[in-house]
C-alpha cells in the first residue's frame, strides 16, 4: 500500500468527539485541535506510515496514530511502550 494515498487525502482526516478525548488522554495533549496535531505528525518526513488491513498506522517519535483507511477517521493514538 502506498502511504502517498494517506498524504494526498490528509484534508479528509478527522475524528469523533470521543476520539478527541481518547487521543488527548492517551498522549497527554494540552490542545483542543488534536486532528491538526495528528495531521502534522503524519506529514512529518520522519513518520513511518504503513497499512494493515483497514487501518493506516503512523509511527513517529514515541507515538502511533491509527487511522481508518476508508473513512480517514483517527481511531486512536497512543504512546509506544
Amino acid at each position: 500500500m502506498d502511504k502517498q494515498i494517506l498524504i494526498d487525502n490528509i484534508d479528509l482526516v478527522h475524528t469523533t468527539d470521543m476520539g478527541v478525548d481518547r487521543i488527548k488522554r492517551n498522549l497527554k495533549l494540552d490542545t483542543n485541535d488534536v486532528v491538526e496535531y495528528c495531521k502534522q505528525k503524519v506529514l512529518d518526513k520522519n513518520c513511518r506510515i504503513y497499512r494493515q488491513g483497514k487501518n493506516w498506522y503512523c509511527e513517529i517519535e514515541d507515538i502511533v496514530i491509527t487511522i481508518n483507511a476508508y473513512s480517514y477517521t483517527i481511531i486512536t493514538a497512543h504512546k509506544i511502550k
